[in-house]
């Protein structure tokens, strides 16, 4: 059996049990062992085995049923102690509920006691103390003070009680009978008043705050306690305005005197807010009246400036006090305190705004006007001038003299960033310095000061300007700028619109001044997009003159009907090769001077004009077979110069243009069937015919016959 409880060894695995079992019988190992493979041994020996196991087994559940009985027979004793103890907690609950009965009882009985003690002894204390203010009151009335406690400057705590209270009593008695014990009474309390205060000052100038805290709690029954605070907050003062910046010098004394007040007073937030009034109501606004008063008629732009900087260093000032406890609405403490500095000086504060705004721009202005040697005309308005203006628009008469302006444009970025700098700092004042309700009609003033300079004084006058320097459509050699007019006055415009949404609008966002603004804007650009259109209507009107003129000058009848048929080696014409330069040219700056969809606009609308120009040209001649191969030629160049614009509509027009010269040199034959094309076939057919007539073998009855 040792052998056996051998192998149970943990963990205990059936297989490898079984294993051990064979490996330790003899002649139970493997043929190739030491000693040859038993079965009947191995056999015998596992049913010996699983014999001692079985009695193994019986012995083991004997064992569990022993140990069953105990633990049953445990947990029964068990629990019969619990219930003892059970019984014995009830039994000591109820005697502690009789020791909690009779405690009560006795502390009844003692607060009664207590309370009849204190019935007793309460009048008997005030009679104690009447009789002592009765004493020291004989000898106010003697006229000479002989108690220690008036005689010892040591006892000036218990002295300053006493007449505390007779000045009390004194008050209540009739003045003809004791005027003058009265008058002692009140000397002695002015006189210890006065040493209380004196005694404060020198503990403050010692730094002694526990000696501090003790006069002021005595003082604070006194009259005086209210000049005791004044003290104080003078002598915090002395030598804490030392560096240059007043400000930060108010932030640290008060961030210190708030670490101490708390100390020494027993409503430090009283004695807080009275110093930080003090610090407003004289530092502060004889140092504001200092900095403003000097420049306030003298130069607007040095007070706008300081009282921006000085109304933001205070209101900044006042965020850091409001860390502070001083009280229960300190917001509208400090808010009245900067209110008393500034208010004279915010009552008028946008009319200064403006007016210095006004002729800061205009000043702008004039200077870059001077610069240019140029005298601004002026504008007319009203009836007449409205009537030119829609007469010009609708027809394009040149209506009044045309102006030279030597190619310049009369806009300048640096004059508009300067006018946007200005307006963009005083719409940053006017959020500081309005009054929240007054804020949207401040802003709108700014507004339009900068739409009167900017978009009417200077962009619109350009364009005025601008316009009336377009020479008529007939001129020759025309410098046609008003596109560097257009290209300025967009990228002007954008930088105004920018400025409209990141500082106007946050003012006015909430406001009915908003679409007030957003109509105006609207008139602006209206105005000024109407004007523009009218010129650069005009300025391609110019563009085509100037290719009527280069073909009119180079365009020869004999180009397209030449005198030898067979010695023309030329690919196209010279007017082409001309015009085709200026076209690209102009395509250029087209592209240069506009964005966005603008630059297809005017493009299709220039490449229209050009093949009705081109079109007409083509048509003013007759034309030979070598003539039409030239002019074929010629339009193919067009159609090259057309692909520049990457407008479909254009190069479609040139196509077609194209497949029309193609009947200039096609056989009589073949006449009916290139008409029939696919380029061709939707056109009326008058077109068609028009063309074939430009042939000079048009007459010939061939022809007719086969084009009918």
């Amino acid at each position: 059996m040792a052998t056996t409880a051998e192998l149970f060894e943990e963990p205990f695995v059936a297989d490898e049990y079984i294993e051990r079992l064979v490996w330790r019988t003899p002649g139970g190992g493997s043929r190739g062992g030491s000693e040859a493979f038993d079965p009947k041994r191995l056999l015998e020996e596992f049913v010996n085995h699983i014999q001692e196991l079985q009695i193994m087994d019986e012995r083991i559940q004997r064992k569990v049923e022993k140990l069953e009985q105990q633990c049953q027979k445990e947990a029964k004793e068990f629990a019969r102690k619990v219930q003892e103890l059970q019984k014995s907690n009830q039994v000591a609950f109820q005697h502690f509920q009789e020791l909690d009965e009779h405690i009560s009882y006795v502390a009844t009985k003692v607060c009664h006691l207590g309370d009849q003690l204190e019935g007793v002894n309460t009048p008997r204390q005030r009679a104690v103390e009447a009789q002592k203010l009765m004493k020291y009151f004989n000898e106010f009335l003697d006229g000479e003070l002989k108690s220690d406690v008036f005689t010892n400057s040591e006892k000036i705590k218990e002295a300053a009680d006493i007449i505390q209270k007779l000045h009390l009593i004194a008050q209540e008695l009739p003045f003809d009978r004791f005027s003058e014990v009265k008058s002692k009474i009140a000397s002695k309390y002015h006189d210890l008043e006065c040493q209380l205060i004196q005694e404060f000052t020198s503990a403050q100038r010692r730094g002694e705050i526990s000696r501090m805290r003790e006069v002021a709690a005595v003082l604070l029954h006194f009259k005086g306690y209210s000049h005791c605070v004044d003290v104080y907050i003078k002598q915090c003062q002395e030598g804490a305005y030392l560096r240059n910046d007043i400000f930060e010098d108010a932030a640290i004394l008060c961030q210190r005197v708030n670490k101490q007040v708390g100390d020494i007073f027993s409503n430090p937030e009283t004695v807080l807010a009275k110093l930080i009034q003090n610090v407003f109501e004289i530092k502060l606004q004889s140092f504001v009246k200092d900095q403003l008063e000097e420049c306030r008629r003298s130069d607007a732009e040095q007070y706008l400036k300081n009282l921006y900087d000085l109304y933001t260093r205070t209101t900044n000032l006042s965020s850091k006090l409001m860390e502070f406890n001083l009280g229960t609405d300190k917001q509208t403490f400090l808010s009245k305190l900067i209110k008393s500095i500034f208010i004279s000086y915010l009552e008028n504060y946008i009319e200064v705004e403006t007016g210095y705004l006004k002729s800061r721009s205009a000043m702008i202005l004039q200077r870059y006007y001077d610069s240019k040697n140029h005298q601004k005309r002026s504008i007319g308005t009203g009836g007449i001038q409205d009537l030119k203006e829609r007469i010009r628009q609708r027809t394009n008469l040149p209506l009044g003299p045309s102006i030279d302006t030597h190619g310049e444009t009369f806009l300048s970025q640096e004059v508009v960033v300067n006018l946007l700098q200005e307006t963009k700092q005083a719409f940053e004042r006017c959020h500081r310095l309005s009054d929240p309700s007054d804020l949207p009609r401040n802003a709108f003033r700014i507004f339009t000061i900068l739409v009167e300079f900017l978009c009417i004084e200077h962009i619109d006058y350009a364009l005025e300007t601008g316009l009336a320097g377009i020479p008529s459509s007939d001129s020759r050699n025309a410098n046609l700028y008003f596109l560097d007019v257009v290209q300025q006055a967009n990228t002007i415009f954008h930088l105004f619109d920018k400025q409209f949404n990141d500082h106007l609008m946050p003012l006015i966002s909430s406001s009915p001044k908003l679409s007030e603004c957003l109509q105006k804007k609207k008139e602006i650009i209206e105005q000024m997009e109407m004007k523009l259109d009218t010129g650069i209507d005009r300025t391609l009107n110019c563009m085509i003159g100037q290719m009527k003129h280069i073909l009119a000058a180079e365009q020869k009848k004999t180009d397209f009907k030449p005198e030898d048929e067979n010695n023309v080696l030329i690919q196209y014409t010279n007017a082409c090769v001309k015009v085709c330069a200026y076209v690209r040219k102009q395509v250029e700056k087209i592209k240069n001077s506009m964005d966005g969809k603008n630059v297809d606009t005017v493009l299709m609308e220039l490449g229209v004009r050009f093949h009705r120009l081109i079109y007409e040209h083509l048509q003013q001649y007759s034309y030979s077979c070598m003539g039409g191969m030239l002019a074929i030629c010629d339009v193919a160049e067009y159609r090259k110069c057309a692909k520049d614009f990457k407008i479909p509509l254009v190069l479609q027009l040139f196509d077609t243009l194209h497949a029309l010269c193609n009947l200039l040199v096609v056989a009589p034959d073949n006449l009916k069937q290139v008409c029939s094309g696919e380029q061709l076939a939707n056109l009326d057919k008058t077109i068609l015919h028009s063309f074939v007539q430009l042939r000079a073998d048009y007459r010939s009855a061939r022809l007719a016959r086969h084009f009918s």
